[in-house]
């Protein structure tokens, strides 16, 4: 679906109303209408890559299954093939990814990583990736890779940020005001050894320069600080997020899934690891849109 100039502005309602309708006429309403079977990510065909792109013009993400892994395959090779297939060039290397700068996510008993809930077996609340990134360093594409799975749980839910933007609009357009202030959402510094970085101040909604609407949002209560003005849309927002929807997706990935996406909106339930075949996935973020979407 493309984009309509202003459809971001509070001052033209109009651009806004075209925008948001055929958003909603195009928007999936389950999770089938997201998946796209592809043979391979690494080699993908047109049509399999023309599919993908649909669905994240449609709804910020697709889902892909392949039909077949080759023995042995590198995996996370794969992953940043698929990424350059969507122009994303440019990975956000941050201090727990591996040194090509896409991250295993694996539980971690000791070490570094297991200070952090994304190494844990522990749910992982609503959140866009990179929400406490500098503003140079956004991340507008996130990939995930399904190499083995949990035992059991370890479901994503999944919501278009765009779809978000207008339930909120639609409340009450002071909403979007407040949480667009550069101010709106602080996440404070973190200064612990290996993993230091400066609190980045900013708002939770922006529109980039090609006019594409972005999100960053932690629904952690700890790890955030609302301006004032901010906070009574931030609880809308939670309330939003809490309420069953059509537009909200919920996906176990197997092996051989994954996601392409514009960094929409997602959790992780908790889950159980088998130690025989613990669960691993890829994440590649980019600071990059999805070419196309």
């Amino acid at each position: 679906m493309a984009g309509i100039p202003g459809a971001f502005t509070l001052t033209d309602p109009s651009d806004y109303r075209r925008w948001r309708d055929a958003k909603l006429e195009s928007a999936p309403r389950n999770v089938a209408e997201l998946v796209v079977e592809v043979a391979d990510i690494a080699a993908l065909t047109a049509s399999e890559h023309q599919a993908l792109r649909d669905r994240i013009r449609r709804a910020s993400m697709a889902v892909y299954v392949e039909s077949s892994q080759a023995s042995g395959r590198d995996d996370k090779a794969a992953l940043k093939a698929l990424g350059s297939r969507f122009g994303l060039a440019s990975l956000d290397v941050n201090a727990l990814a591996d040194a090509d700068g896409v991250t295993p996510l694996a539980v971690h008993r000791e070490g570094t990583r297991a200070r952090y809930i994304p190494y844990t077996e522990r749910p992982i609340t609503w959140h866009t990736d990179g929400y406490y990134n500098v503003p140079e360093r956004t991340v507008r594409a996130l990939l995930l890779h399904c190499a083995r799975p949990a035992a059991e749980g370890g479901a994503n839910r999944l919501m278009d940020h765009e779809i978000l933007y207008i339930l909120l609009r639609d409340e009450d357009p002071e909403l979007i005001r407040v949480l667009t202030q550069p101010d709106a959402m602080t996440i404070p510094g973190n200064d612990e050894e290996g993993m230091r970085r400066p609190a980045t101040v900013g708002p939770v909604f922006a529109v980039d320069g090609g006019g594409r609407l972005h999100m960053r949002y932690t629904a952690r209560g700890r790890n955030v600080e609302w301006s004032p003005a901010a906070q009574p849309a931030a609880a809308v927002l939670k309330r939003l997020l809490e309420t069953p929807s059509p537009y909200r997706f919920e996906h176990v990935l197997q092996p051989g899934q994954g996601l392409v996406s514009n960094n929409p909106l997602h959790t992780r339930e908790p889950f159980a690891d088998d130690p025989a075949r613990p669960r691993l996935l890829y994440r590649a973020r980019y600071h990059d849109r999805v070419a196309g979407s």
